[in-house]
């Protein structure tokens, strides 16, 4: 089966601004006028280069990352029933390269895998707490559950 890939309904890319100078610089995030969903929490995770990250599904939890170190390649499929972009995947490219802000809404599954550096580090404000009795769909990233080649594509 082939895999379909586009723009997934929902999912929103918000560029984010960076200020350099001679000191260091400042990286926006997270602001009130850019956060599509109520707060929950803020993670940090460090992502190790050639681990996939994922699948992760969802059914309530909005997922809003941004790389602050290193390059990562975020997949996204939607796994929501009546979506109208039921069973298309979205690759995302964010980082250092694409310093941006990525929403990704509930029942829409998600994977990363690092593609530049020994490591990244990402950032989640999620839309709830962390609760462990919430459980969520995990999918093997090799199981062919969701179609998709994780291997370095050179057009």
């Amino acid at each position: 089966m082939e895999s379909k890939f586009g723009e997934i309904e929902g999912v929103i890319i918000n560029p984010l601004k960076k200020f350099p100078d001679e000191r260091g610089t400042i990286m926006h995030g997270v602001r009130s006028d850019n956060l599509l969903n109520n707060f929950g929490e803020v993670y940090f995770k460090k992502l190790y280069h050639n681990i996939i990250n994922g699948w992760h599904v969802h059914e309530t939890l909005i997922l809003n990352y941004i790389c602050i170190y290193g390059m990562m390649k975020i997949v996204l499929y939607d796994m929501r029933e009546n979506s109208p972009t039921k069973g298309i995947l979205q690759e995302v490219f964010i980082g250092d390269d694409n310093y941006c802000l990525l929403h990704i809404p509930p029942g829409v599954a998600n994977a990363s895998k690092v593609i530049k550096g020994d490591f990244a580090i990402f950032c989640n404000v999620a839309s709830e707490p962390h609760n462990s009795n919430i459980k969520y769909k995990r999918i093997d990233p090799h199981s062919n559950e969701i179609n998709y080649n994780w291997e370095k594509k050179d057009y």
